[in-house]
């Protein structure tokens, strides 16, 4: 059965789980298993050959000056920086904007730049959107509505075949083709004019924005202006031209949307009527659609809306010499064996990491190292390495199967004297520390500021970012996590830069967050200890911190099942 990653309440992902176990058979044994379309004529297109032709292209000119890099890069922590960065791009585009995704939700921060966008295009802005399908379902296949509209062309990476009306239903109805399940296109790009553009560890959504106040995903991300932009475009260009990015309409139509916002509908009203008054359920209001480009745009996205796009001409840009590192579609494909080992983002960054000489910093919220890897850190402490790394606590991940592989290792990499940091699930320590960032160049003190929110509707924090400095002269910044589904299943992609101050700033934001959002996990005595920062709110523990019998459970349940490769 498929390990999936899901940011789902415990509860739910109990649920959902015994469902999907207890309708595997079913499923199996039935006739007829729906399938994706065979390959489908497309329409080739590429980044603009011309980005110095634009505002945004003579802006990145002029803000160089006699930097001896021809790109620059700011770090972007906070959730106002990584908002109103892209909502800038958005609107200072003239000729394209390119945009890359693991997941779009269909909330209330999305509604407004999806409103941009359409904007964008009516002025003239060729519009390309490549969104992975796996999570295409329920609520957020809305955003493919974006598809329908003039100037915007939207394209699915790797398709499955099971129903849009929830990630349940689609699994089921894709389980004959488990493996295509679990290969996913992760990257995450946001481009403007081939002359900005913004990488990292965001999805677009009121989780990763704040829009919804609930929880707190501590995110990270880097605004890139220059040359670099141009490899950005070229990885996009690779995938949005590949065989597996299908047209959204050889899909599903427009009609198959309104009928799944109809379905929706209908059923809100049922269970208002069931419920009575005074349940807390979507109001009818809440359920019509609106003239905006999602159909139930709520009262978040106006006050939202009050955000300010981030002034280009005036952030403060470190120019530096930089790569990106970018994993092949061919590795998400049916022939992934094409992609030789040694060959992906995460076999790179392992490569880089082995030429460190004196301090790795890690941050990786699903944190599973498989052997290769606890073999560069045998040999880093045995130079004298330090190794110092920034995961999850069982109670902030979002992925309880994750947590399970992780702890496969965690005594083995303290025995060798890796350093283990696990973030606290406590919204209030990491909004506390961080604030609201206005415009430095690190966007806040700690990792955790100005945090999102979570589409769970869970009250904690959750690690999200994802990040490596090696001898505070080297950064890479993107959407990998240091585990062996980033290594060997979904597709990545990286920023590397080689700046002693942009690498400094990363490193002091983790740092800061050691000192305040995370315990240290220790072995005393044989027996793990998660130990407080000094002078914390919170105390030391000997067990996995804030995390309830039922999760622990699950865990327990997971361990021994979950292959670790699909973790």
């Amino acid at each position: 059965m498929p390990v999936l990653r899901s940011r789902l309440p415990f509860d739910a992902l109990l649920h959902w789980g015994c469902r999907l176990l207890a309708t595997v058979l079913l499923c199996t044994a039935t006739a007829g298993c729906a399938s994706v379309p065979d390959p489908v004529p497309r329409t080739p297109s590429r980044a603009l050959e011309a980005p110095e032709q634009t505002a945004l292209g003579q802006l990145a000119t002029a803000r160089r000056g006699q930097a001896r890099s021809d790109s620059g890069f700011m770090l972007l922590s906070s959730v106002d920086l990584a908002f109103s960065s892209r909502l800038a791009l958005i609107d200072a585009a003239q000729r394209t904007l390119d945009l890359q995704y693991y997941a779009i939700h269909a909330d209330a921060s999305t509604e407004i730049l999806l409103e941009h966008l359409r904007t964008a295009a009516r002025r003239g802005v060729r519009v390309r959107i490549l969104l992975d399908d796996f999570n295409t379902v329920g609520e957020d296949a809305q955003v493919l509505r974006l598809a329908f509209l003039p100037g915007v062309e939207m394209r699915l990476f790797n398709p499955l075949p099971g129903s849009r009306g929830s990630l349940f239903g689609k699994v089921l109805g894709s389980l004959h083709q488990a493996d295509r399940i679990q290969k996913r296109m992760h990257n995450k790009l946001f481009i403007a004019d081939n002359a900005w553009g913004v990488a990292g560890g965001r999805n677009l959504g009121d989780a990763y924005f704040g829009g919804d106040g609930k929880s707190a995903f501590v995110d990270l991300d880097v605004l890139a202006a220059g040359a670099i932009v141009r490899q950005m475009s070229a990885s996009f260009d690779r995938y949005w031209n590949d065989e597996l990015a299908y047209p959204v309409q050889t899909l599903l139509t427009r009609r198959d949307l309104e009928r799944m916002r109809d379905d929706k509908e209908r059923n809100d009203q049922h269970a208002r009527a069931d419920a009575g008054p005074g349940a807390l359920l979507p109001s009818a209001a809440a359920s019509q659609p609106s003239a905006t480009v999602l159909p139930n745009a709520t009262p978040t996205a106006v006050v939202s809306a009050q955000r300010p796009s981030l002034d280009l001409r005036q952030t403060t840009l470190t120019w530096a010499p930089a790569t990106l590192l970018a994993d092949q579609p061919g590795k998400v494909g049916p022939d992934d064996d094409e992609v030789q080992a040694g060959e992906t983002v995460v076999d790179g960054l392992l490569q880089l990491m082995g030429q460190t000489r004196q301090e790795v910093l890690i941050i990786s919220p699903y944190f599973v190292p498989g052997p290769q890897m606890m073999r560069l850190f045998a040999d880093l402490r045995r130079r004298g390495v330090a190794v110092r790394v920034l995961t999850n606590s069982l109670a902030s991940n979002d992925a309880p199967a994750a947590h399970a592989g992780y702890r496969h290792y965690r005594r083995d990499l303290l025995a060798l004297g890796v350093e283990l940091h696990e973030m606290r699930a406590d919204p209030a320590t990491a909004e506390l520390h961080g604030g609201r960032a206005s415009g430095s160049s690190a966007g806040g003190s700690g990792l955790g500021s100005g945090v999102g929110g979570s589409k769970s509707g869970t009250s904690r924090a959750s690690l999200h970012s994802k990040a490596v400095i090696i001898d505070r002269r080297l950064a890479v910044i993107g959407s990998m996590n240091l585990d062996l589904r980033s290594k060997q299943q979904n597709s990545e992609v990286a920023l590397l830069i080689r700046s002693g101050a942009l690498a400094t700033a990363g490193a002091q934001l983790i740092e800061n967050t050691f000192a305040h959002d995370a315990y240290r996990v220790e072995l005393d005595g044989g027996r793990l200890h998660w130990r407080a920062p000094p002078g914390a709110g919170f105390a030391d523990t000997d067990s996995e911190p804030d995390a309830g019998w039922g999760l622990k459970l699950l865990v327990d349940v997971l361990s021994p099942l979950a292959p670790e490769s699909m973790l």
